[in-house]
Protein backbone atom coordinates (compact mmCIF):
# COMPACT_ATOMS: atom_id res chain seq x y z
CA UNK A 1 0.00 0.00 0.00
CA UNK A 2 1.20 3.26 -1.31
CA UNK A 3 1.31 6.17 1.59
CA UNK A 4 -0.89 8.00 -0.05
CA UNK A 5 -3.72 4.82 -0.41
CA UNK A 6 -2.69 4.18 3.16
CA UNK A 7 -3.62 7.95 4.07
CA UNK A 8 -6.95 8.20 2.38
CA UNK A 9 -7.92 4.52 3.80
CA UNK A 10 -6.55 6.08 7.36
CA UNK A 11 -9.03 9.23 6.74
CA UNK A 12 -12.02 7.03 5.80
CA UNK A 13 -11.47 4.65 8.63
CA UNK A 14 -10.10 6.45 11.32
CA UNK A 15 -11.95 9.87 11.37
CA UNK A 16 -9.24 11.95 10.05
CA UNK A 17 -10.02 14.87 7.73
CA UNK A 18 -7.18 16.08 5.50
CA UNK A 19 -5.58 19.52 6.29
CA UNK A 20 -3.13 19.63 3.40
CA UNK A 21 -1.97 17.72 0.77
CA UNK A 22 -0.39 14.56 2.74
CA UNK A 23 -1.36 15.69 6.28
CA UNK A 24 -4.29 14.13 7.97
CA UNK A 25 -5.73 14.96 11.48
CA UNK A 26 -8.55 13.90 13.49
CA UNK A 27 -10.04 14.61 16.90
CA UNK A 28 -9.28 13.09 20.71
CA UNK A 29 -11.78 13.08 23.59
CA UNK A 30 -10.12 13.85 26.76
CA UNK A 31 -11.58 12.50 29.56
CA UNK A 32 -12.49 14.43 32.35
CA UNK A 33 -9.73 15.17 34.90
CA UNK A 34 -9.58 13.62 37.90
CA UNK A 35 -8.47 14.47 41.30
CA UNK A 36 -6.79 12.14 43.63
CA UNK A 37 -3.71 12.35 46.35
CA UNK A 38 -0.37 11.23 46.02
CA UNK A 39 1.61 8.74 48.57
CA UNK A 40 4.22 9.24 50.11
CA UNK A 41 6.38 6.10 49.44
CA UNK A 42 8.01 4.61 52.67
CA UNK A 43 8.47 8.15 54.26
CA UNK A 44 11.28 8.97 56.18
CA UNK A 45 12.93 5.73 55.39
CA UNK A 46 15.29 6.90 52.51
CA UNK A 47 17.81 10.06 51.70
CA UNK A 48 15.46 10.87 49.61
CA UNK A 49 11.68 11.71 49.82
CA UNK A 50 9.56 9.27 47.31
CA UNK A 51 6.35 9.78 45.99
CA UNK A 52 3.40 7.28 44.29
CA UNK A 53 2.01 9.71 41.67
CA UNK A 54 -0.08 7.74 40.22
CA UNK A 55 -3.72 6.82 41.31
CA UNK A 56 -4.68 3.03 42.31
CA UNK A 57 -7.06 2.72 38.89
CA UNK A 58 -4.85 1.35 36.64
CA UNK A 59 -1.25 0.06 35.35
CA UNK A 60 0.94 2.73 34.65
CA UNK A 61 4.49 3.59 33.31
CA UNK A 62 6.89 6.25 31.88
CA UNK A 63 8.12 5.86 28.91
CA UNK A 64 11.96 5.15 29.06
CA UNK A 65 15.25 6.00 31.43
CA UNK A 66 16.22 8.25 28.18
CA UNK A 67 12.77 9.72 27.70
CA UNK A 68 12.08 12.66 30.05
CA UNK A 69 8.21 12.38 31.46
CA UNK A 70 8.42 15.96 32.66
CA UNK A 71 6.96 18.26 30.09
CA UNK A 72 9.12 21.23 29.49
CA UNK A 73 7.48 23.56 31.93
CA UNK A 74 7.91 20.58 34.59
CA UNK A 75 4.47 21.16 35.10
CA UNK A 76 3.43 17.91 33.61
CA UNK A 77 3.68 13.97 33.23
CA UNK A 78 3.13 12.04 30.42
CA UNK A 79 2.33 8.24 31.06
CA UNK A 80 0.92 5.11 29.57
CA UNK A 81 -1.91 3.49 31.61
CA UNK A 82 -1.94 -0.11 30.04
CA UNK A 83 -4.77 -2.35 29.80
CA UNK A 84 -3.54 -5.28 31.42
CA UNK A 85 -0.42 -7.11 33.13
CA UNK A 86 0.84 -10.78 33.56
CA UNK A 87 -0.29 -11.68 29.87
CA UNK A 88 0.65 -11.15 25.94
CA UNK A 89 -0.22 -7.77 24.61
CA UNK A 90 -3.37 -8.60 21.84
CA UNK A 91 -3.19 -6.63 18.35
CA UNK A 92 -6.00 -4.59 18.66
CA UNK A 93 -6.31 -4.09 22.23
CA UNK A 94 -5.85 -0.31 23.61
CA UNK A 95 -3.47 1.66 26.00
CA UNK A 96 -4.65 5.28 27.18
CA UNK A 97 -2.22 8.30 26.81
CA UNK A 98 -2.25 10.13 30.35
CA UNK A 99 -0.81 13.27 31.37
CA UNK A 100 -0.51 13.90 35.20
CA UNK A 101 -1.20 17.80 36.10
CA UNK A 102 1.74 17.14 38.97
CA UNK A 103 0.74 21.26 40.81
CA UNK A 104 -3.28 20.08 40.88
CA UNK A 105 -2.60 16.20 41.32
CA UNK A 106 -4.98 15.53 39.15
CA UNK A 107 -4.83 12.98 35.79
CA UNK A 108 -6.59 12.51 32.77
CA UNK A 109 -6.68 9.95 29.62
CA UNK A 110 -6.17 12.44 26.35
CA UNK A 111 -6.10 9.36 23.52
CA UNK A 112 -6.04 5.43 23.38
CA UNK A 113 -3.79 3.76 21.65
CA UNK A 114 -3.32 0.52 19.84
CA UNK A 115 0.56 0.87 19.64
CA UNK A 116 1.89 -0.04 22.96
CA UNK A 117 4.08 -3.00 24.84
CA UNK A 118 5.63 -3.21 28.45
CA UNK A 119 8.58 -1.76 28.24
CA UNK A 120 7.93 1.82 26.14
CA UNK A 121 4.03 1.79 27.01
CA UNK A 122 3.31 3.81 23.95
CA UNK A 123 6.47 5.87 23.37
CA UNK A 124 5.00 8.93 24.78
CA UNK A 125 7.05 11.58 24.27
CA UNK A 126 7.05 15.59 24.56
CA UNK A 127 7.86 18.47 22.40
CA UNK A 128 10.69 20.43 23.35
CA UNK A 129 9.51 23.69 22.98
CA UNK A 130 6.34 23.83 25.09
CA UNK A 131 3.77 21.49 26.64
CA UNK A 132 0.86 21.66 24.17
CA UNK A 133 2.33 19.15 22.23
CA UNK A 134 2.35 15.06 22.94
CA UNK A 135 3.39 12.47 20.41
CA UNK A 136 2.88 8.95 20.61
CA UNK A 137 2.13 6.14 18.39
CA UNK A 138 -0.95 4.28 16.93
CA UNK A 139 -1.71 1.63 14.39
CA UNK A 140 -3.50 2.53 11.62
CA UNK A 141 -4.76 0.53 8.88
CA UNK A 142 -2.17 -2.26 9.86
CA UNK A 143 0.44 0.72 9.61
CA UNK A 144 2.83 1.88 12.80
CA UNK A 145 2.53 5.54 12.51
CA UNK A 146 3.49 8.80 14.88
CA UNK A 147 0.61 10.60 16.26
CA UNK A 148 0.80 14.26 17.22
CA UNK A 149 -1.76 15.34 19.97
CA UNK A 150 -2.83 19.13 20.90
CA UNK A 151 -3.38 19.26 24.40
CA UNK A 152 -5.18 22.65 23.58
CA UNK A 153 -7.88 22.22 20.97
CA UNK A 154 -7.53 17.92 21.21
CA UNK A 155 -6.49 17.84 17.76
CA UNK A 156 -4.49 14.87 16.43
CA UNK A 157 -1.58 14.73 13.35
CA UNK A 158 -1.04 11.41 12.11
CA UNK A 159 2.48 10.83 10.38
CA UNK A 160 3.50 8.92 7.24
CA UNK A 161 6.08 6.88 9.46
CA UNK A 162 6.70 5.86 12.98
CA UNK A 163 8.52 7.13 16.02
CA UNK A 164 10.96 5.36 18.27
CA UNK A 165 12.96 8.61 19.14
CA UNK A 166 12.00 12.37 18.55
CA UNK A 167 14.51 14.99 17.50
CA UNK A 168 15.49 17.27 19.63
CA UNK A 169 14.24 20.31 17.74
CA UNK A 170 10.94 18.75 17.47
CA UNK A 171 10.77 18.97 13.50
CA UNK A 172 11.54 14.85 12.63
CA UNK A 173 11.37 11.82 14.14
CA UNK A 174 13.24 7.93 13.75
CA UNK A 175 12.30 4.30 13.83
CA UNK A 176 13.00 1.02 13.01
CA UNK A 177 10.15 -0.74 11.28
CA UNK A 178 7.93 -1.27 14.94
CA UNK A 179 5.70 -4.61 13.27
CA UNK A 180 8.62 -7.33 13.40
CA UNK A 181 10.80 -5.61 16.33
CA UNK A 182 9.42 -8.49 18.73
CA UNK A 183 11.39 -11.03 16.49
CA UNK A 184 14.46 -10.59 18.24
CA UNK A 185 13.22 -8.78 21.52
CA UNK A 186 9.30 -8.34 23.10
CA UNK A 187 8.47 -5.79 25.07
CA UNK A 188 9.78 -2.18 22.75
CA UNK A 189 7.03 -1.75 19.80
CA UNK A 190 3.43 -3.01 19.42
CA UNK A 191 1.70 -6.25 19.82
CA UNK A 192 2.17 -9.20 17.77
CA UNK A 193 0.00 -8.51 14.33
CA UNK A 194 -3.14 -10.37 13.94
CA UNK A 195 -1.61 -13.94 13.41
CA UNK A 196 -0.55 -13.53 16.88
CA UNK A 197 3.51 -13.99 16.40
CA UNK A 198 6.50 -11.52 14.61
CA UNK A 199 6.90 -11.69 11.05
CA UNK A 200 10.55 -12.28 10.21
CA UNK A 201 12.78 -10.04 8.00
CA UNK A 202 13.25 -12.43 4.31
CA UNK A 203 16.89 -11.49 2.59
CA UNK A 204 15.03 -9.31 0.03
CA UNK A 205 14.26 -6.76 2.83
CA UNK A 206 17.46 -6.08 3.54
CA UNK A 207 17.54 -3.15 0.81
CA UNK A 208 14.04 -2.01 1.38
CA UNK A 209 14.04 -2.08 5.69
CA UNK A 210 16.32 0.11 7.76
CA UNK A 211 16.20 3.39 9.75
CA UNK A 212 13.28 5.28 8.68
CA UNK A 213 13.34 9.21 8.85
CA UNK A 214 9.96 10.97 9.10
CA UNK A 215 10.16 15.02 8.67
CA UNK A 216 7.42 16.17 11.05
CA UNK A 217 7.14 19.63 9.29
CA UNK A 218 6.86 18.02 5.71
CA UNK A 219 5.13 14.64 6.56
CA UNK A 220 7.24 12.91 4.41
CA UNK A 221 8.85 9.59 5.11
CA UNK A 222 12.46 8.47 3.68
CA UNK A 223 14.75 5.24 4.54
CA UNK A 224 17.64 7.60 6.00
CA UNK A 225 19.67 4.01 6.11
CA UNK A 226 19.44 1.04 4.73
CA UNK A 227 19.62 -2.09 6.33
CA UNK A 228 22.43 -3.25 3.75
CA UNK A 229 24.77 -0.30 4.99
CA UNK A 230 25.01 -1.90 8.02
CA UNK A 231 26.01 -5.14 7.01
CA UNK A 232 28.50 -3.07 4.48
CA UNK A 233 30.19 -1.34 7.19
CA UNK A 234 30.60 -3.67 9.50
CA UNK A 235 34.25 -4.47 10.21
CA UNK A 236 33.33 -8.39 11.06
CA UNK A 237 31.36 -8.61 7.91
CA UNK A 238 32.19 -12.91 8.38
CA UNK A 239 30.19 -12.79 11.87
CA UNK A 240 26.94 -11.97 9.91
CA UNK A 241 27.17 -14.14 6.62
CA UNK A 242 23.40 -15.58 5.87
CA UNK A 243 22.09 -13.22 8.90
CA UNK A 244 19.28 -11.13 8.43
CA UNK A 245 19.42 -7.57 10.21
CA UNK A 246 17.37 -5.73 12.25
CA UNK A 247 17.61 -2.62 14.44
CA UNK A 248 16.49 -1.97 18.05
CA UNK A 249 17.51 0.91 19.76
CA UNK A 250 17.43 4.39 17.98
CA UNK A 251 18.46 7.60 20.02
CA UNK A 252 19.36 11.25 19.03
CA UNK A 253 21.98 12.79 21.07
CA UNK A 254 20.61 16.01 22.78
CA UNK A 255 22.54 18.38 20.58
CA UNK A 256 20.82 16.64 17.37
CA UNK A 257 24.21 16.15 15.50
CA UNK A 258 23.78 12.06 16.16
CA UNK A 259 22.10 9.02 16.07
CA UNK A 260 22.79 5.90 18.38
CA UNK A 261 21.81 2.95 17.03
CA UNK A 262 21.59 -0.78 17.91
CA UNK A 263 21.83 -3.64 15.25
CA UNK A 264 20.75 -7.09 15.75
CA UNK A 265 21.66 -9.96 13.51
CA UNK A 266 20.30 -13.13 13.39
CA UNK A 267 20.45 -16.73 11.69
CA UNK A 268 17.50 -18.95 11.88
CA UNK A 269 15.60 -16.28 13.14
CA UNK A 270 17.46 -16.88 16.48
CA UNK A 271 19.91 -15.06 18.31
CA UNK A 272 21.02 -11.17 18.73
CA UNK A 273 24.65 -10.77 17.64
CA UNK A 274 24.41 -7.25 18.66
CA UNK A 275 27.03 -4.13 17.53
CA UNK A 276 26.34 -0.61 17.70
CA UNK A 277 26.47 2.28 15.31
CA UNK A 278 26.47 5.82 15.73
CA UNK A 279 25.75 8.12 12.41
CA UNK A 280 24.92 11.85 11.60
CA UNK A 281 21.38 13.22 11.94
CA UNK A 282 21.32 12.92 8.18
CA UNK A 283 22.29 8.92 7.85
CA UNK A 284 25.57 9.92 6.77
CA UNK A 285 29.06 9.07 8.65
CA UNK A 286 28.13 5.39 9.70
CA UNK A 287 30.42 4.14 12.11
CA UNK A 288 30.69 0.65 13.62
CA UNK A 289 31.52 1.96 17.04
CA UNK A 290 31.10 -1.90 19.29
CA UNK A 291 31.73 -4.60 16.71
CA UNK A 292 29.12 -7.87 17.37
CA UNK A 293 32.82 -9.47 18.71
CA UNK A 294 33.60 -6.41 20.80
CA UNK A 295 29.99 -6.26 22.18
CA UNK A 296 30.44 -10.05 23.20
CA UNK A 297 33.62 -9.45 24.73
CA UNK A 298 32.14 -6.80 26.85
CA UNK A 299 29.33 -9.63 27.71
CA UNK A 300 31.63 -11.99 29.12
CA UNK A 301 31.90 -13.71 32.92
CA UNK A 302 28.28 -14.08 32.61
CA UNK A 303 27.66 -10.30 32.27
CA UNK A 304 25.77 -8.64 29.88
CA UNK A 305 26.88 -5.16 28.02
CA UNK A 306 24.09 -3.67 27.60
CA UNK A 307 21.66 -0.14 27.25
CA UNK A 308 24.41 2.02 25.66
CA UNK A 309 23.10 5.51 25.93
CA UNK A 310 24.18 9.51 25.21
CA UNK A 311 26.24 11.06 27.10
CA UNK A 312 25.17 14.51 27.85
CA UNK A 313 28.25 15.88 26.20
CA UNK A 314 27.14 14.25 22.91
CA UNK A 315 29.81 13.08 21.81
CA UNK A 316 30.22 9.92 24.27
CA UNK A 317 27.99 6.90 24.82
CA UNK A 318 27.80 5.52 28.72
CA UNK A 319 26.53 1.76 28.72
CA UNK A 320 27.45 -1.40 30.74
CA UNK A 321 30.33 -3.72 29.88
CA UNK A 322 32.52 -5.84 31.57
CA UNK A 323 36.22 -4.60 30.50
CA UNK A 324 37.73 -8.11 30.89
CA UNK A 325 40.51 -6.90 29.06
CA UNK A 326 41.01 -3.99 31.70
CA UNK A 327 41.41 -6.38 34.65
CA UNK A 328 37.41 -6.43 35.44
CA UNK A 329 35.09 -9.56 35.62
CA UNK A 330 32.35 -7.76 36.70
CA UNK A 331 29.74 -5.23 35.04
CA UNK A 332 30.97 -1.52 35.14
CA UNK A 333 29.79 1.50 33.86
CA UNK A 334 31.57 2.66 30.91
CA UNK A 335 32.29 5.70 28.75
CA UNK A 336 33.84 5.54 24.89
CA UNK A 337 33.58 8.19 22.04
CA UNK A 338 30.71 7.90 19.52
CA UNK A 339 33.82 5.95 16.98
CA UNK A 340 34.52 3.83 19.84
CA UNK A 341 37.91 5.52 21.10
CA UNK A 342 39.08 6.41 24.08
CA UNK A 343 37.17 4.02 26.26
CA UNK A 344 36.88 4.09 29.94
CA UNK A 345 35.56 2.99 33.43
CA UNK A 346 33.55 5.80 35.30
CA UNK A 347 34.42 3.92 38.36
CA UNK A 348 36.59 1.45 39.31
CA UNK A 349 35.12 1.25 42.73
CA UNK A 350 31.08 0.49 42.17
CA UNK A 351 29.67 -1.65 39.86
CA UNK A 352 27.39 -1.19 36.76
CA UNK A 353 24.14 -2.55 36.80
CA UNK A 354 20.76 -1.72 34.92
CA UNK A 355 19.66 1.26 33.10
CA UNK A 356 22.24 4.11 33.61
CA UNK A 357 21.29 7.73 32.70
CA UNK A 358 23.51 10.94 33.46
CA UNK A 359 22.10 14.50 34.11
CA UNK A 360 23.12 17.30 32.14
CA UNK A 361 26.14 18.34 33.89
CA UNK A 362 27.63 14.98 33.40
CA UNK A 363 28.92 14.65 36.82
CA UNK A 364 25.60 12.24 38.09
CA UNK A 365 24.69 8.77 36.94
CA UNK A 366 21.36 7.31 38.27
CA UNK A 367 20.77 3.54 37.30
CA UNK A 368 18.59 0.53 38.71
CA UNK A 369 19.86 -2.27 39.23
CA UNK A 370 18.43 -6.39 38.39
CA UNK A 371 17.15 -8.14 40.94
CA UNK A 372 19.78 -11.05 40.06
CA UNK A 373 22.46 -8.92 41.02
CA UNK A 374 22.91 -9.58 44.94
CA UNK A 375 25.63 -7.01 45.25
CA UNK A 376 23.23 -4.21 44.05
CA UNK A 377 19.82 -4.93 44.92
CA UNK A 378 18.11 -5.88 48.36
CA UNK A 379 17.68 -8.96 50.20
CA UNK A 380 14.33 -9.13 49.43
CA UNK A 381 14.86 -8.68 45.90
CA UNK A 382 13.78 -5.23 45.67
CA UNK A 383 15.88 -3.15 43.06
CA UNK A 384 17.27 -0.74 43.94
CA UNK A 385 17.92 3.00 42.69
CA UNK A 386 21.45 4.28 43.37
CA UNK A 387 23.38 7.61 41.91
CA UNK A 388 27.00 7.75 41.44
CA UNK A 389 28.85 11.06 41.28
CA UNK A 390 31.45 10.75 39.17
CA UNK A 391 33.52 13.52 40.42
CA UNK A 392 34.01 12.27 44.21
CA UNK A 393 33.51 8.74 43.12
CA UNK A 394 31.03 8.27 45.77
CA UNK A 395 27.44 6.21 45.55
CA UNK A 396 24.33 7.08 47.51
CA UNK A 397 21.42 4.29 47.18
CA UNK A 398 18.27 6.31 47.21
CA UNK A 399 15.35 3.47 47.51
CA UNK A 400 14.53 0.43 47.16
CA UNK A 401 11.79 -0.20 44.86
CA UNK A 402 9.64 -3.41 44.55
CA UNK A 403 8.89 -4.96 40.72
CA UNK A 404 7.48 -8.19 41.03
CA UNK A 405 4.77 -8.12 38.25
CA UNK A 406 4.53 -12.27 37.81
CA UNK A 407 6.43 -13.11 34.53
CA UNK A 408 7.37 -16.42 33.38
CA UNK A 409 5.20 -18.28 31.71
CA UNK A 410 1.65 -17.15 31.04
CA UNK A 411 -1.32 -17.45 28.63
CA UNK A 412 -2.29 -15.44 25.71
CA UNK A 413 -5.49 -14.93 24.74
CA UNK A 414 -5.24 -18.20 22.18
CA UNK A 415 -4.21 -19.83 24.80
CA UNK A 416 -0.48 -20.36 23.84
CA UNK A 417 2.26 -20.04 26.67
CA UNK A 418 4.47 -17.31 26.52
CA UNK A 419 7.65 -17.04 27.42
CA UNK A 420 8.58 -14.06 29.85
CA UNK A 421 11.46 -11.55 30.12
CA UNK A 422 10.85 -8.38 28.94
CA UNK A 423 7.93 -9.17 27.67
CA UNK A 424 6.21 -9.08 31.25
CA UNK A 425 8.66 -7.89 33.55
CA UNK A 426 8.68 -3.93 35.09
CA UNK A 427 12.00 -2.56 35.08
CA UNK A 428 12.38 1.28 37.12
CA UNK A 429 13.76 2.71 34.47
CA UNK A 430 15.13 5.86 36.55
CA UNK A 431 14.84 9.13 34.23
CA UNK A 432 16.38 12.54 35.53
CA UNK A 433 13.87 15.25 35.41
CA UNK A 434 14.67 18.30 32.81
CA UNK A 435 16.37 20.18 35.33
CA UNK A 436 18.38 17.14 36.82
CA UNK A 437 16.72 17.94 40.59
CA UNK A 438 13.96 14.74 40.47
CA UNK A 439 14.01 10.92 39.10
CA UNK A 440 10.88 9.14 37.82
CA UNK A 441 10.89 5.82 37.85
CA UNK A 442 8.46 2.73 37.47
CA UNK A 443 7.32 0.50 41.03
CA UNK A 444 4.93 -2.11 41.81
CA UNK A 445 4.86 -2.22 45.74
CA UNK A 446 1.74 -4.15 45.39
CA UNK A 447 2.50 -6.31 42.05
CA UNK A 448 0.76 -3.43 40.39
CA UNK A 449 2.40 -1.19 37.74
CA UNK A 450 2.84 2.19 39.30
CA UNK A 451 5.44 5.72 38.74
CA UNK A 452 7.12 7.42 41.34
CA UNK A 453 9.07 10.43 41.66
CA UNK A 454 12.26 11.07 44.18
CA UNK A 455 13.02 14.91 45.05
CA UNK A 456 16.72 15.26 45.00
CA UNK A 457 16.80 18.91 45.08
CA UNK A 458 17.59 18.70 48.87
CA UNK A 459 20.64 16.08 48.16
CA UNK A 460 21.73 18.31 45.39
CA UNK A 461 22.06 21.69 46.28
Amino acid sequence: MNRRDFLSKAATTAGLSLLSPGLFAGRTTASPWMNYDFKPFREGRFPVPVVQVTPDDGFYIHTFYDVCPWSPSGKMLALTRLPYQGRKPVWGDTAGVCVVDLPNRRIREIYRTAAWSFQLGANVQWDSVSDRYLYTNDLINGEAVCVRIDLESEETRVFAGSKYDLAPDGRSAISPNLLNMNIHQYGYAVPDGPGGHPVPFVPADMESEGLWHTNLETNTKKMLVPMKRFFETAADKDRYTGSIGYLFHSKFNRQNTRILQVFRAQRENKGRNASLFTMNTDGSGLLQCLSAGHWNQLARSGGSGNHPNWHPDGEHIIMNCVPTWMGFDEMMFCRFRYDGSGFTILSEKHRGSGHPVMEHSGRYLVADAYPKQSYISSANGEVAIRMLDTKDDTELRLCNIPNDVGGGIRQSRAGEADSGGSHYKLDPHPAWSRHGRQLCFNGAPLGQRKVFIADLKKLLL
